[in-house]
């Protein structure tokens, strides 16, 4: 079998050795792991289909991998089957840039910050934005459908997708490439195989959009009066700018507290309590919102600044803090990317990545806040709040010790919670090996039988993935 792969990939980019796979082997959080036969390299679409093909004739199962900066387990095997790791980190070409038609086609391995500069140099932006992104990779991106920042001007991953290359588990390509924003042409493959987690196929390059990059910027830290003002806040701002608001983060007391505590050099957003706080940016790609007025602002953050003090005047917005240069907007990014290692430095946590409608979000914390306080969690909450996306970590309260605070019921309460109120257990993450129980559990029936029904469809040996994303029967 490596034989046969090394043939295919040539023998430096066949991996055997324990110090040579070990990185692969592992997913970021370091809570899944499992041995394979081998972690092949392929350099092309044609080099991927044939080692499918091969893996095919001696069922051994595939495991496709980007970045490894996935947090539920999906880009690394499974114990129970023999399988390869294939890493599409060598395939990572911008094939083309078409400035006219607004859109690049990119191999699966580039990484996500490469994107971003490459459009840029073009005057274009790639608006898919996480803090993972000087290291996760566009194959990845699409495989889990990623969210971020961004989904509330943008949407997902998904819906930045024009067009997907693929290898099937049978080792045909499929080639859908075109671009073409419009196309009634049957089953849309496309958005079959993004978010499937590798389950279906192995995608290895895509047409993306890209957008006009802001000529201004306007970004602000807010303490508004509570989450469902929060709401009108960011509706107001929506109608006042024509949809300009590119990211609208919910980063409340606890969570700023816990970073400052981490990281002590971090500043402070705003002088008092931070309270139910909120990282808001606005950008315009319109040459008029870019002009310096008789008073030395830019026109957009002047208007920023005018519809704040109107909300100050009406209640909503109880302080701001308006970003005065470059440095102070990264800084403020800077924080809001800290919040994932601040809590994985503060001690044992359970994060939950869930998505409720937004009329829901107030009535989803002002039950569980309290229901996890009388449990002894303390909820380290931040979330993409414009498209309804929470990332609700639970850690043990002060005073309380983690090994004997009553996860599972806390689990139920949240999942129970979320089905009242119509929410997802799961809103950018993906699934992978770590909520396939809550799957099995809360996923409808119906639906879960035709995702079995197609997996078998496209994958009747079960080699793509296995063990991930759809929860065995």
């Amino acid at each position: 079998m490596t034989d046969g792969l090394r043939a295919i990939v040539g023998a430096a980019h066949v991996l055997t050795l324990a110090g040579d796979v070990s990185a692969y082997l592992e997913d970021w959080t370091g809570q899944y792991s499992a041995a394979a036969l081998a972690v092949v390299r392929p350099g092309s679409t044609a080099e991927v289909a044939e080692v499918v093909k091969l893996c095919n004739t001696y069922g051994i199962a595939i495991v496709p991998q980007g970045g490894r900066t996935g947090l539920c387990g999906g880009g690394v095997p499974i114990s129970d089957q023999l399988s390869i790791v294939v890493s599409l980190t060598r395939m990572n070409a911008v094939r083309s840039l078409d400035v006219a038609g607004r859109t690049a086609v990119v191999e699966a391995g580039v990484v996500l910050e490469t994107l971003h500069s490459t459009a840029l140099e073009h005057g274009l932006i790639f608006p898919l934005m996480f803090g993972a992104k000087g290291s996760c990779t566009i194959g990845g991106n699409l495989s889990t459908n990623a969210g971020g920042s961004n989904v509330v001007r943008y949407g997902t991953t998904r819906e930045l997708c024009l067009g997907i290359e693929a290898v099937m588990p049978d080792g045909s390509v499929i080639n859908a490439l075109t671009g073409l924003r419009k196309d009634n042409t049957g089953y849309d493959l496309k958005d079959l195989l993004i978010g499937a987690e590798g389950t279906l196929g192995i995608i290895t390059a895509a047409v993306v959009k890209l957008f006009a990059a802001p000529r201004a910027i306007s970004t602000a830290f807010l303490s508004v009066v509570s989450l469902d003002a929060a709401i009108e806040v960011l509706n107001r701002l929506q109608d006042f700018t024509g949809g300009g608001v590119e990211a609208f983060e919910y980063m409340p007391q606890p969570a700023v507290d816990v970073i400052c505590k981490v990281f002590p050099n971090t500043r402070r957003p705003l002088d008092g309590e931070v309270g139910t706080g909120i990282l808001v940016e606005v950008t315009s790609s319109r040459p008029q919102d870019a002009e310096e007025l008789e008073d030395g602002s830019i026109r957009l953050e002047a208007g920023v600044m005018e519809l704040l003090s109107v909300l100050m005047e009406e209640g909503l917005v109880l302080d701001a803090m308006l970003a005065q240069s470059v440095q102070q907007r990264n800084e403020l990014w800077k924080m809001r990317e800290l919040i994932l290692e601040a809590i994985t430095a503060s001690g044992p946590a359970y994060h939950l990545d869930i998505s409720l409608p937004l009329a829901q979000i107030a009535p989803f914390v002002d039950a569980m806040d309290p229901a996890m306080a009388h449990l002894g969690l303390q909820p380290l909450t931040v979330g993409h709040l414009g498209d309804g996306n929470l990332h609700y970590a639970l850690s043990a309260a002060e005073g309380h010790i983690w090994e004997t605070l009553p996860l599972e019921t806390a689990k139920e309460l949240v999942f129970e919670k979320l089905v009242a109120l119509n929410g997802s257990f799961s809103a950018e993450h993906g699934i992978g090996q770590s909520k396939l129980s809550v799957m099995s559990a809360l996923k409808e029936p119906a639906q879960l039988a035709v995702m079995r029904d197609i997996k078998r469809a496209l994958d009747p040996q079960n080699l793509m993935n296995p063990g991930k994303l759809v929860p065995r029967a």
